[in-house]
């Protein structure tokens, strides 16, 4: 492996690790610097995850559009440090409003990956960039279950553990990158910076040139909103319903983390093959709907783990909605709607993590008319009944086809 892809597949793998690293000690730390209850600490939580979110989504074309401009080799060095930085003051903060500054951040450098991307298609041929791109995805499933893994071991040390260790290897990676990653925006492709490309809304307007993906995007819309309660709740679930510590959350995290890799990375391709889209679709969503049923009957740790390896299937329904959708309109609208997808998952990952938490903290607070910590995954589970309803209506992307052709 050359180095300078080494350094993309690290960079892709530690943006993927920013969330889960310290997702596992989030309950704790808010608890520790905001004084508050598990109840309170999850709204705190959903108020820093959608800050994060929301710069994500923000920031994301202006960095693109900057890489183009100056190059990708100071924007990827830059975004490393800050990053590094950002870590720093999570790791020190002791008030509330210091992890606000962090989170806040912490959007900005996590709207990269577009970048790495970028450089990735700069430096490979027509032959290797499928090979490459397909390294990427491979690093952000490495990242998505070391994550929450090493936050959940360095927990052992103390809340802010994570972070520090995430400061370390964040920094090592920009040294490594300052030293082995060239430059590849020349004069010959360069591009001047313009604010009206930079537009993060831009791809909610495209959608009007789909209309009749229109019932197909909101089912892939309310999907993601109903899967992003894992992030979301997950680390203050477990505490209130198992009584788990930052390691056991960090390991549920990963090994769930890992079952999605192995569905999405090897068998989606032979479910594919076998039932077709529009099928193994349906499957997924009625997979995600008996995971979210079922998890406010789960009394002890083991039920988790048990069920697991049944409730990962549910990770086939939106590549197959992805494809139904790809393949709905025509090969001209391809960027249309991959840039309305991006848009809507840019939503959901706002959107959830408000809505989630607060049902967390209504049904754990004191004033709460039942005790219910799995209220927020009843709520999802009645998302994916409306997605359902919205699928089992749509008659195909006929329309879309024509006016996109």
């Amino acid at each position: 492996m050359r180095l300078p892809v080494l350094f993309i597949f690290i960079t892709v793998v530690l943006d993927a690790m920013g969330i889960g690293i310290i997702m596992p000690v989030m309950p704790d730390l808010i608890r520790e610097v905001g004084n508050v209850d598990l109840s309170r600490a999850a709204i705190w939580g959903g108020t820093l995850t959608v800050v994060f979110a929301v710069n994500q989504f923000l920031f994301s074309p202006t960095v693109g559009g900057l890489s183009d401009a100056y190059g990708r080799r100071p924007v990827l060095l830059v975004a490393l440090f800050v990053m590094a930085v950002d870590y720093l003051i999570l790791a020190l903060a002791q008030s509330m409003w210091l992890l606000f500054v962090g989170r806040f951040i912490g959007g900005i450098t996590a709207a990269t990956q577009s970048t790495a991307s970028a450089y990735m298609a700069d430096i490979s041929s027509n032959e290797d960039k499928a090979k490459n791109f397909g390294l990427l995805g491979a690093a952000f499933g490495v990242g998505f279950v070391l994550g929450p893994m090493v936050g959940g071991l360095l927990a052992e040390y103390g809340s802010r553990a994570p972070f520090y260790a995430a400061a370390v290897i964040t920094f090592a990676n920009m040294l490594f990158g300052y030293f082995v990653l060239p430059e590849t925006v020349s004069d010959q492709n360069r591009r001047p910076f313009n604010w009206r490309r930079a537009n993060p809304f831009g791809a909610f307007a495209q959608m009007k040139k789909l209309p009749g993906l229109m019932p197909m995007l909101m089912v892939f819309l309310l999907l993601s909103i109903a899967f992003f309660v894992y992030p979301s709740i997950w680390a203050f679930f477990g505490r209130a319903q198992f009584n788990w510590d930052a390691r056991m959350v960090g390991l549920s995290l990963a090994a769930y983390g890992f079952g999605i890799v192995i569905i999405q990375g090897a068998l989606i391709r032979p479910i594919l093959k076998r039932f077709g889209e529009k099928t193994t679709a349906v499957f997924g969503m009625c997979m995600h709907l008996l995971t979210f049923l079922v998890y406010p009957f789960m009394t002890e740790t083991w039920h988790v783990f048990a069920y697991m390896p049944i409730s990962v299937f549910s990770a086939v329904a939106v590549p197959a909605l992805q494809g139904l959708m790809s393949n709905s309109v025509a090969d001209n609208a391809q960027g249309e709607l991959q840039g309305a997808m991006s848009s809507l998952t840019a939503v959901a990952t706002i959107v959830s993590p408000f809505v989630m938490t607060r049902t967390f903290s209504y049904f754990t607070g004191e004033e709460a008319p039942v005790y219910l910590p799995s209220a927020p995954f009843l709520l999802s589970a009645l998302s994916v009944v409306v997605a359902l309803v919205l699928f089992w209506r749509w008659r195909g992307g006929v329309a879309s086809k024509e006016i996109a052709g």
